[in-house]
């Protein structure tokens, strides 16, 4: 007796079921746990630890996908921006404090380590501000920048840090005191030097690189989608023994 195809896919789906001898066989595939739309058999499907939440994507600042890209918004000046205002002397001596602080980076670096004696700077670095940084423009693609805005991205890229108050004292302080400093920079006299700032890229070396390393990486040794962790892995109840594979169908 030929079979129609809507009858074989509701024997297949289990929606029906024969009767052989009075007795009913129930179609192989009623209690597959693989299933088109038997999600809630599937051990793999709705509780899935590596579906939705992957603990090393977002926060990940050596993530694959586009490593270096600084969102603008978070390093150029808000709208209405209004900036700290304080006495210019006060402002200049405590940045050039600031200048020297590890503590506002998460890895050991202030403003000092990379700009001591003018270290690292571009010829660029004697224009007047606003005006346009590579690095800003590499990183951002920000062709013009304010010296606020240049603090803040420095803070976010090399310090691996979080932008300061855009009205906060901190920031005013770092940009007079930066300002200060620019006066005596000199074109061309970091002609051919290396950058001190690239041996403590946080994303290079394995010290350093919180993606690295087993015992800084909350991405490796923990994690929920390796074989040995993962249910849905080994044990998969919908392999090489499916009632319902194509081959038995």
């Amino acid at each position: 007796m030929k079979r129609s195809s809507l009858f074989n896919a509701l024997l297949a789906s289990g929606v029906i079921s024969l009767s052989v001898g009075g007795m009913a066989i129930a179609a192989p595939c009623r209690a597959n746990p693989c299933a088109p739309r038997s999600s809630r058999m599937n051990p793999c499907a709705a509780k899935n630890p590596c579906a939705a939440r992957n603990p090393c994507a977002a926060k990940n600042p050596c993530a694959a996908s586009s490593p270096d890209y600084i969102k603008p918004e978070i390093v150029t000046r808000p709208a209405n921006y209004r900036p700290y205002q304080g006495k210019h002397a006060s402002l200049v001596k405590y940045g050039k404090k600031l200048f020297s602080d590890t503590s506002l980076s998460t890895n050991g670096l202030s403003c000092n380590s990379c700009h001591q004696g003018y270290g690292a700077f571009q010829d660029t670095f004697a224009k007047s501000y606003p005006h346009f940084v590579q690095m800003t423009f590499d990183r951002s693609k920000v062709k013009s920048v304010n010296l606020d805005e240049m603090v803040q991205f420095c803070m976010v890229a090399p310090m691996a840090s979080q932008p300061l108050a855009w009205n906060g004292k901190k920031l005013a302080a770092l940009t007079a005191y930066t300002a200060e400093y620019q006066k005596g920079f000199k074109v061309g006299q970091n002609a051919g030097a290396a950058n001190p700032c690239a041996a403590k890229n946080p994303c290079s070396a394995k010290k350093m690189n919180p993606c690295a390393a087993k015992m800084m990486n909350p991405c490796a040794a923990k994690n929920p989608c390796g074989a040995k962790m993962n249910p849905c892995a080994m044990k998969n109840p919908c392999g090489a023994k499916n009632p319902c594979a194509a081959k038995h169908m």
